[in-house]
């Protein structure tokens, strides 16, 4: 949703970030008071009556001619990719893949959506959106591992014409009206995801006085980035198994780290005091840490300092050197 502000005070404040750990990139930023930002989904749906219906994801693949049907009718062929129509939530919850005719039985579940099992690389795409016109684009790719998690992410600096071409008339086609930031993941080049909404996990890696363009772009409706120190970043991801509760690790350590030279932020994405059980995460693991960094080495190092601080062993999920990213694309892959 845009909103229009004139003659109103601008104060420092947060853009609306439900997560704690990620309110880092927004503290200082100055924005219109009545103007809002969602980085969240269900403010996003909240806020934009209009154009929410992206976040229907039967939607989304029907608008593609991919295969698909809800939950109730069976598929004609598999393996399948199964997933609710609608996850606000998001982080992959109730997503599998479906081999056969007996594991469709065994996870049918009224609210989901069955589609074509999609394979090739993971991309989250941000997108500057006037009008249903798109003004700058971002590419990040996955390096996925099972159950719906993630190694690490490349904020790509180079662009992807054919993708880029592909969403763009996507968005043109369905989005007429539209202006805002907007999330597309794709897998193989087909959009598996919508999002009214930017990706708030890596924003300090578009670079310097990108927060405060899309502010403007909310606030006024103009996009006016230069976009002129592109430069390649990672978003690397630290999981580790459920079941377990988690503390933080010491002050002294995360201070550390985020002095690094390559580091530009660490977050801590869970709630310590509060169960485990009670966080939203993907069901191949808990996901503790993020390090955005402009050296994926350094994101290796300091995740495997951080894995020690939380007593995961050499065997525990994601605490392990990276994937290269061709095996990770070789593989079938499908998103939440």
């Amino acid at each position: 949703m845009t909103r229009k502000v004139s003659g109103c005070a601008l104060r420092p404040m947060p853009i609306h970030e439900r997560d704690p750990w990620r309110l880092q990139y927004f503290d200082n930023i100055v924005c219109p008071e009545n103007v809002f930002i969602p980085t969240d989904d269900a403010d996003a749906y909240r806020w934009n009556s209009r154009h929410r219906g992206v976040y229907n994801k039967l939607f989304v693949a029907e608008s593609q001619g991919l295969k698909c049907a809800p939950h109730g009718v069976e598929p004609t062929h598999y393996p399948v990719f199964s997933k609710p129509i609608v996850n606000i939530e998001g982080m992959g919850v109730g997503s599998r893949a479906l081999r056969n005719h007996e594991e469709y039985g065994r996870h049918y579940h009224p609210g989901n959506m069955w589609m074509t099992l999609l394979t090739g690389r993971h991309i989250s795409s941000d997108f500057a959106v006037i009008d249903g016109n798109v003004r700058w684009i971002r590419h990040s790719i996955g390096i996925s591992r099972p159950g719906g998690t993630f190694d690490y992410w490349t904020i790509e600096a180079e662009h992807l014409p054919e993708l880029e071409e592909y969403c763009a008339a996507w968005i043109r086609s369905h989005l007429r009206g539209y202006s805002g930031m907007l999330n597309l993941e794709t897998i193989g080049g087909k959009i598996i995801e919508a999002h009214l909404r930017f990706s708030d996990q890596w924003p300090d890696l578009y670079g310097s006085g990108w927060l405060d363009a899309m502010v403007r772009l909310y606030s006024h409706g103009l996009w006016n980035y230069p976009d002129s120190d592109r430069r390649t970043g990672y978003s690397v991801v630290l999981f580790g198994p459920h079941a377990r509760q988690y503390a933080c690790p010491a002050r002294e350590l995360t201070s550390r780290i985020r002095a690094y030279d390559a580091v530009s932020s660490l977050q801590i994405t869970f709630h310590p005091d509060l169960p485990a059980a009670s966080h939203s995460m993907p069901p191949g693991g808990f996901r503790l840490a993020v390090i955005n960094v402009c050296e994926l080495s350094a994101g290796v190092r300091a995740r495997r300092e951080l894995a020690q601080a939380f007593g995961l062993e050499q065997g525990d999920l994601r605490a392990r050197a990276p994937l290269h990213p061709r095996s990770a694309a070789e593989r079938p892959s499908q998103g939440p």
